[in-house]
């Protein structure tokens, strides 16, 4: 019945976006539009969102502020730090409203929040009075359930449109924080606001220099104005010198001085399920990453082919439930052109047939299943082969759940977490040779 409901009113039906209002207005008179007694900073993109979240509250936190965050890693109120575990980037309106009604409570001077386009469209955060927007950068995710590239664009701009048009605060000004180099940049600058910050490589407020990328992090020079600052991220890839340079960005738009920025991020490290290593005495590397698109994927892959003496191993799937399909091949591609040993698995298949979506993902990859590539649907099965196959030097990526602790399939919910599985396989001494 349920099904025949949603396939008669689809997501973006007038009715269905109607019912979200009503439930985003009721959260906002119930809990009493607590934003309006908080600087609230809200972070949007295809990429990097968590982080930035992250390290944005670290400086915060570094620079004497009382913060509460909400990602789809984790949530903070204050001193209170816990996991999330919905498998949500931005929840229900009631809970959105109820946790920024505890940051107003606990003294929380500032709330940063993770703003996904499903919640903007669907009202989520309706109510929530924004004074910062920041745009991490822009790819293709979720063009299923927005129709098209165009529409999710116009999905993230709604976290800028806003700004301009909500109410002010005392002392606090409307700021919008872009990426120079992104190709979208253009579109997020021409909303209107009190102060417009940018970030880049090259140029914007916050720019980088003297990069020097290692395997457990990379350093550069951060120029601000009026000063120059060296950082030692203990986060490594481009795509972290960019989430710095945003939550710098962010800190440099709040006031916070730079070096207060530079202690916060150097004392950083990744937050869970993003480039996380997995140590337990084996002699080649495990990283834990959340990459679930093809961009994010050839970026990590990208990033531990330059740092692996032996092989790369890619072991990845791809959302089910008709998520994204257009991504599938094009994850293929992006693993064939980086990875040695590719193992296509599950991630979470929902109710979709599992092997038509590997074999959607495998129509991007060139070799065929034998030669360097394998096909093995049982997720806990993908892991151990390529962890068995491993040798000294080699890194094994797993790509696509992070930190997740539950996997979804046709039969529900079931305890999940990679990092736990891969502990739990190097406990044994079994191994396999080609």
């Amino acid at each position: 019945m349920l099904r025949y409901l949603r396939q008669m009113i689809p997501d973006r039906h007038p009715l269905r976006l109607f019912y979200h209002k009503v439930k985003a207005v009721l959260a906002c008179l119930i809990y009493g539009f607590p934003s309006r007694s908080i600087q609230v900073i809200g972070v949007t993109g295809t990429k990097g969102k968590s982080t930035t979240v992250n390290l944005v509250a670290s400086i915060l936190d570094e620079a004497g502020y009382r913060v509460g965050l909400a990602s789809t890693t984790n949530f903070q109120v204050a001193g209170r730090k816990w996991a999330n575990e919905t498998k949500m980037t931005t929840l229900s309106p009631f809970f959105v409203q109820k946790l920024l009604r505890e940051m107003v409570t606990d003294n929380c001077q500032f709330a940063v929040l993770e703003v996904s386009s499903h919640s903007l469209i669907q009202n989520r955060v309706w109510g929530v009075n924004f004074d910062t927007a920041v745009l991490t950068n822009i790819g293709e995710d979720h063009l299923d359930y927005h129709g098209g590239f165009k529409e999710y664009l116009r999905a993230k701009g709604l976290l800028f449109a806003r700004i301009n048009k909500s109410a002010r605060k005392p002392k606090t000004p409307k700021v919008t924080v872009v990426n120079q180099d992104d190709a979208n940049a253009s579109y997020f600058e021409q909303f209107l606001a009190d102060r417009k910050y940018s970030y880049g490589l090259k140029t914007g407020n916050c720019y980088a220099t003297n990069i020097n990328y290692r395997q457990t992090g990379v350093g550069y020079t951060l120029h601000m104005p009026n000063q120059q600052l060296e950082i030692d991220l203990k986060m490594p890839g481009e795509f972290s010198v960019y989430n710095s340079l945003a939550a710098a960005t962010v800190a440099l738009s709040c006031g916070v001085a730079g070096p207060v920025i530079k202690t916060a991020l150097e004392k950083a490290t990744t937050v869970a399920g993003r480039f996380e290593q997995i140590d337990a005495g084996q002699p080649f590397a495990v990283i834990v990453d959340y990459a679930h698109t093809a961009e994010s994927l050839d970026s990590l892959l990208q990033l531990y082919k330059s740092n692996t003496t032996g092989r790369l191993f890619a072991v990845f799937g791809a959302t089910g439930g008709g998520r994204d399909k257009g991504k599938r091949p094009k994850m293929g591609e992006a693993a064939d052109r980086h990875a040695d040993m590719i193992v296509l698995t599950d991630d979470d298949p929902y109710d979709e047939n599992r092997y038509a979506i590997i074999e959607q993902i495998a129509a991007g990859i060139k070799r065929t299943e034998g030669d360097r590539l394998w096909k093995i649907p049982t997720r806990r099965e993908a892991i151990a082969f390529a962890l068995h196959l491993a040798q000294p030097g080699d890194t094994v990526v797993i790509a696509g759940k992070g930190a997740e602790t539950v996997q979804v399939l046709a039969t529900g919910k079931i305890p999940w977490d990679d990092r736990q599985v891969v502990r739990e396989i190097l406990s044994q001494p079994l191994r396999v040779e080609l």
